[in-house]
């Protein structure tokens, strides 16, 4: 049998964790001047922490407003960035750990025990123990190896570049990766990378702006995906 490889995102899709993400973002960011609301979470989910605190205070200079970057050189200023950025993550696991997406699991291990299909991690978190909250919730079908985050990349999502890193690491050709996401982002980076993109609308934001970002197929949620491959999904 030919081997295959599906890539993961992780917040929203693997794990139940956006609600969380978006209140902590917009605690946070709110006490630094800027605004981050839980739609824009939600719109923005895929890319890394740093680039959103970057794109927020670039935002707020383009309107002429102070911020609490300026006069800092770009060193100060990425250290500040990254310090406002472990607070949102302190906060965020202060409210205890997320549980997994309803149906991820089933279709996971169903996955799994096909025998012939590599599950991958593809990330824009930065969780140093990513591998072991994985491992804790679905114990022997991650492996670190088989992870991309966002200390792998230089562009995140949308770019293409983790999905492509993901898809090189993997060996095989792109009609054998298949991408399952929930945010428009994150879709638009497995577009962009040429491959095949599930979207399992697990959040607030329509359909359509699931197929707006080039999904291949969108579904309601893991259990439906589940039965579509169930179906589908046989050796290449």
């Amino acid at each position: 049998m030919s081997r295959q490889a599906f890539f993961f995102d992780m917040d929203g899709t693997i794990f139940d964790s956006m609600p969380n993400h978006a209140l902590a973002w917009e605690q946070v960011v709110s006490q630094h001047g800027l605004t981050f609301t839980r739609q824009d979470c939600f719109r923005q989910e895929g890319r890394t922490g740093i680039d959103v605190l970057e794109q927020l205070f670039l935002q707020k200079q383009a309107k002429g407003e102070p911020t609490e970057i300026d006069g800092l050189s770009p060193q100060q200023t990425m250290e500040h960035i990254k310090n406002i950025y472990a607070e949102k993550s302190r906060l965020f696991h202060s409210m205890g750990d997320t549980m997994p997406i309803n149906g991820v699991t089933e279709l996971l291990t169903f996955l799994h025990n096909k025998g012939n299909i590599d599950i991958w991690i593809v990330t824009g978190s930065a969780q140093q123990t990513l591998f072991d909250k994985l491992n804790t919730f679905f114990p022997n079908i991650f492996a670190p190896e088989r992870m991309v985050t966002a200390n792998d990349v230089i562009h995140g999502k949308p770019k293409p570049e983790p999905y492509l890193k993901a898809w090189e690491r993997s060996g095989l050709d792109k009609k054998q990766c298949f991408v399952v996401e929930n945010a428009p982002l994150g879709i638009m980076s497995g577009k962009a990378a040429g491959l095949y993109t599930y979207a399992v609308n697990t959040g607030p934001l329509t359909d359509n702006d699931l197929r707006q970002a080039g999904a291949d197929m969108v579904v309601p949620d893991m259990t439906t995906l589940l039965h579509i491959l169930e179906q589908t999904l046989i050796p290449l």
